[in-house]
């Protein structure tokens, strides 16, 4: 007997913590989901350059690595600048 009391207190704990955990974000619209997704990618992008840029010997090699790196830069400044003014 108590342990069908303690499953029932069990469950409704995981329910009080579903109906927390659905009322602590707010929605995301479809738009949104796709900014993050692409802000995202360009951070791994970024690394993944970075990560490049250290074991490259070549200078030329080096050079476009570093121009992509900059241009990830720009894309995610205009990103960031677009957020903070909505």
């Amino acid at each position: 007997m108590a342990r069908g009391w303690e499953s029932k207190s069990v469950e409704q704990q995981q329910a009080d913590r579903a109906d927390e955990h659905k009322s602590a974000r707010p929605p995301v619209s479809r738009e949104q989901q796709e900014r993050n997704r692409k802000y995202g990618g360009l951070l791994l992008s970024r690394s993944r350059l970075t990560q490049q840029l250290e074991a490259a010997a070549n200078p030329r090699h080096r050079q476009m690595i570093e121009q992509s790196i900059a241009a990830l830069n720009a894309q995610l400044a205009i990103m960031e600048e677009a957020t903070q003014s909505e």
